[in-house]
């Protein structure tokens, strides 16, 4: 059965249409339920056609110094992983936005991961991103979460091996394939992705699904190049960066719908 993150990738194809994934942390600047509920809702509002929301963690690898500071503030406020299920319940209210967690392992195992999965179907949660879970050590988590409609989504980075690729592409990912345009870290880049062509066909030559490219995309030209090689396209720090800054400004809402608007704009034809 598909869930909310295959069909909105099948309704942007019939128009022609690129994605716009934006990542938040949950929690930052807000911690709040109802205020970082707001936030997702409003993003989407303004054109991200799906929403990664990051579960906090204290020892966050793969992301670069805007996500780990956001993500320290967020845990200093008290946020944790029932804050975040509840931020998709609230945003469920309101909005069918595919919604995709992305975190680290340790919080699922520490939960059990079937209840973890059933507690992600219960609060209306699409898909997730175990940043430092490998696929070949994915069977448990990817059993529970397949039994209960959740996408699990890998990364696959310029250093993955053909095997890698493979097993990746073709078998353990759903909704879509993560690229990373980079090696390293996240963070907002001034220069776009790299010659990413012959990744990126290796891939489309195992899959189906979508892929969408991030790590380093920070504005509506980059969004725009980016879109002619890929399904979908991953803003993370610079929006973490945006929200952060503008959190006092009394036009917090209207800062944030013209940029995430015109981010948009840089994936239609």
């Amino acid at each position: 059965m598909k869930n909310r993150i295959d069909k909105v990738f099948a309704s942007l194809r019939e128009h022609g249409e690129k994605a716009l994934v934006a990542f938040v942390t949950a929690g930052d600047p807000f911690p709040d339920v109802r205020r970082t509920a707001e936030q997702v809702v409003l993003i989407a509002e303004s054109g991200a056609d799906v929403i990664e929301i990051g579960i906090p963690y204290s020892d966050p690898v793969a992301d670069g110094h805007t996500i780990q500071a956001a993500s320290q503030r967020a845990l200093d406020g008290g946020v944790n992983p029932p804050f975040v299920l509840d931020v998709v319940r609230e945003v469920r209210k309101k909005s069918q936005v595919p919604i995709v967690l992305m975190g680290y392992y340790n919080t699922a195992f520490r939960c059990g991961v079937a209840k973890f999965a059933k507690e992600m179907a219960d609060c209306g949660a699409d898909g997730i991103i175990l940043s430092d879970l490998p696929p070949e050590e994915s069977d448990e988590w990817k059993n529970e979460a397949d039994a209960n409609g959740i996408a699990t989504i890998f990364l696959i980075a310029p250093t993955s091996t053909p095997e890698r690729i493979e097993l990746v592409a073709s078998k353990m990912s759903s909704g879509f394939v993560y690229c990373v345009s980079r090696t390293g870290v996240t963070g907002a880049r001034a220069e776009g992705p790299t010659d990413l062509s012959g990744l990126l066909a290796s891939i489309r030559s195992k899959t189906s699904l979508p892929i969408c490219l991030g790590f380093g995309i920070s504005d509506a030209k980059q969004v725009r190049q980016a879109s002619r090689l890929c399904d979908g396209v991953v803003i993370g720090s610079k929006l973490v960066d945006l929200l952060k800054t503008n959190a006092q400004n009394p036009d917090f809402a209207s800062v944030i719908t013209n940029t995430v608007s015109e981010w948009k704009a840089g994936a239609r034809p």
